[in-house]
């Protein structure tokens, strides 16, 4: 593959994208080409205030246009023919958020052609989510697993839908610890309860894979990763993570390069894994990434499966679907 940028990724008009976590980083990005290259993208944040004034900005920049809820559809700045841009609330360190984000959402809308599951909580200080959960392990992973499988029959009934999931190369770092996934009996760490979600979400990723080609299903299930990308994410990482950030860190539009590869490319197949090509995955154009022993064990991720349906409430309603199992993507 050539070195792969924004002017590789196929049109989007006509597709609905949701990308949680789009107020800053790499899913503003990731929402800002996507409504350049023509989709309807929903911001799905925490923050009213943030994600509206997202929004705000990315139509300002003529990166989209109001929402069908919110006006007609028009080109702005001369970028975008069909794109728009649009806030939804959703809490996912909130499972009730997230049911109510879901119910709405469905409710609404007939389609769904890409959900990324980009959001995410980096390093903070111990903290327990809504549900009693330790903050990352719900947030990054919980929350989507449950948004995911609420909003599966929706990407089942789309053509060519795809779930993308926003893994990190920490998740190499990472061990599910069943006994203890929460830190409620061992002294908290937070870089390590960090690989352990990044690991989850990657395993997530490719357990969905195996369950979704088991059914017959259309939907493809891929993941990346940034690499070392100067975003939000990491301001509570400490002094050592932001000196490699001016270091080495790219900037938040190339960051999403590999989001958006996994998202849109024909050529990223159902279960692939993509990351930046250099300095051990930390910069450059996307390819392959390297998927970590740990994530490939199968056992783990059928119990964390099945763990996630436990502690979230929600089984996902496999069904085949027919047609090309690795998507189209286009």
């Amino acid at each position: 593959m050539t070195r792969w940028t924004f002017d590789d990724i196929p049109d989007q008009t006509g597709r609905t994208a949701v990308v949680t976590g789009a107020n800053s980083g790499i899913g503003y990005e990731t929402a800002r080409m996507l409504a350049r290259k023509g989709a309807r993208v929903v911001l799905a944040c925490r923050s009213a205030a943030k994600g509206e004034a997202a929004v705000r900005t990315l139509r300002s920049e003529g990166a989209g246009a109001p929402g069908p809820a919110e006006g007609s559809v028009s080109v702005q700045g001369g970028v975008s023919t069909q794109g728009s841009v649009e806030f939804a609330a959703l809490d996912l360190s909130d499972l009730d958020s997230v049911a109510a984000f879901a119910e709405r959402f469905t409710a609404e809308n007939d389609r769904l052609d890409l959900l990324v599951n980009n959001a995410g909580v980096m390093v903070p200080p111990f903290t327990r989510t809504e549900q009693g959960f330790e903050l990352q392990l719900g947030t990054n992973h919980f929350g989507h697993f449950a948004l995911t499988g609420r909003l599966l029959p929706l990407l089942e009934r789309t053509a060519g839908s795809r779930i993308v999931t926003v893994s990190s190369a920490a998740h190499r770092i990472g061990r599910i610890d069943f006994d203890d996934l929460n830190w409620a009996r061992r002294t908290y760490k937070p870089m390590a309860a960090y690989g352990q979600s990044k690991l989850a979400n990657l395993m997530f990723t490719l357990e969905l894979r195996r369950r979704l080609t088991a059914a017959g299903s259309a939907v493809r299930a891929t993941a990346a990763h940034p690499g070392f990308t100067t975003t939000n994410l990491g301001r509570t990482a400490g002094a050592p993570v932001h000196f490699l950030e001016r270091l080495v860190g790219m900037a938040s539009h190339d960051g999403a390069l590999p989001t958006l590869l996994a998202a849109t490319d024909p050529a990223a197949e159902s279960g692939s894994y993509w990351g930046p090509a250099h300095l051990f995955e930390s910069r450059g154009a996307p390819v392959r990434a390297r998927v970590s022993r740990r994530a490939r064990d199968e056992a783990v991720a059928g119990r964390l499966w099945e763990e996630s349906e436990k502690a979230t409430g929600v089984t996902f309603a496999f069904t085949s679907n027919g047609g090309d199992s690795g998507g189209t993507g286009v």
